[in-house]
């Protein structure tokens, strides 16, 4: 059993056995959002977020929707993107009219400007990145694994965080500042059978972290969440069918929920954590400390 591949944030209809959902147009119009961060604030909470907008990646469901629900809580008015036409229509209405859809493929160059710039057009700032899109396949040893499949993987969990990053940098970040937040997973910090590309893929997606973290700082903090196993479309394949027994052997006994990583990821772009850049923030249930866990 392994929880490498439970801990991504979720790329619309991926898993084991490939993509499947497809993209439509969808989208909600949201109010301009007018104030700007601060450089140090109040507790993270209802409306500390107001006057901020967000763009979440892969936000239809799971992982990616729980941030958005958390941010726009809080105040923030959130760009939210997908493949999956209806799950990205239904997300965009669960948000409420801060919340805007703009459909595409995390491995389209052209739909990442274009997420930009919609959120820049609506909104009239970007203040939070959090790059959650994902797939986990190819799915299998290493050795088994297609080229072209490998390819993709790194072009939706490592290259389109970058381009992003890069695109909301040179539009807003630059000159006003910002928070990004990459979704890894608890499994960089190990290896488990048939993750081998889904894990080197976060690995570097981490290491991005850090760099952007570096070469951004001051101006844009970079961090990012790792989850361990959480109870999503994604990783249901691992989930569903031993939850109890993986439960059992959980310090805290109990596998994640999508709001769990989403209060990580709220707090991480709030001004309560304007101090931290270039960590990678563990969700994972003390699955990392297990090994000294004693059940009752």
């Amino acid at each position: 059993m392994t929880h490498a591949a439970a801990g991504s944030g979720g790329r619309e209809g991926s898993g084991p056995g490939g993509p499947t959902a497809s993209a439509g147009p969808t989208a909600s119009a949201g109010p301009t959002a007018s104030a700007g961060p601060t450089a140090s604030g109040g507790p993270a909470g209802p409306g500390s977020l107001t006057g901020r907008a967000a763009l979440v990646t892969g936000g239809s469901r799971g992982i990616g929707l729980a941030v958005a629900q958390a941010l726009t809580a809080d105040g923030a008015a959130v760009c939210v993107t997908a493949r999956d036409h209806k799950g990205l229509a239904d997300a965009v209405r669960c948000l409420g009219p801060r919340a805007i859809g703009c459909p595409g493929d995390a491995a389209d160059p052209a739909h990442l400007s274009a997420a930009v710039a919609r959120t820049l057009a609506e909104f009239g700032r970007l203040d939070i990145l959090v790059n959650n899109a994902a797939t986990n396949t190819p799915f299998g040893p290493l050795m088994a694994v297609d080229p072209l499949a490998w390819r993709t993987a790194f072009t939706v969990n490592v290259e389109a965080p970058l381009r992003l990053a890069q695109a909301a940098w040179r539009a807003w970040m630059r000159d006003h500042g910002g928070a990004v937040v990459n979704i890894c997973t608890e499994g960089t910090h190990g290896v488990g059978p048939d993750v081998g590309a889904y894990g080197t893929t976060k690995t570097a997606l981490l290491r991005l972290t850090r760099q952007l973290a570096a070469e951004l700082a001051p101006a844009v903090r970079v961090n990012a969440v790792s989850p361990g196993l959480v109870r999503t479309e994604m990783a249901r394949f691992v989930w569903e069918p031993d939850e109890q027994e993986i439960a059992a052997t959980l310090p805290l006994a109990r596998i994640g929920e999508p709001e769990d990583v989403a209060r990580a990821v709220r707090w991480l772009v709030s001004d309560e954590a304007s101090w931290i850049t270039g960590t990678d923030l563990v969700v994972d249930g003390g699955r990392r400390v297990r090994a000294a866990f004693r059940p009752a």
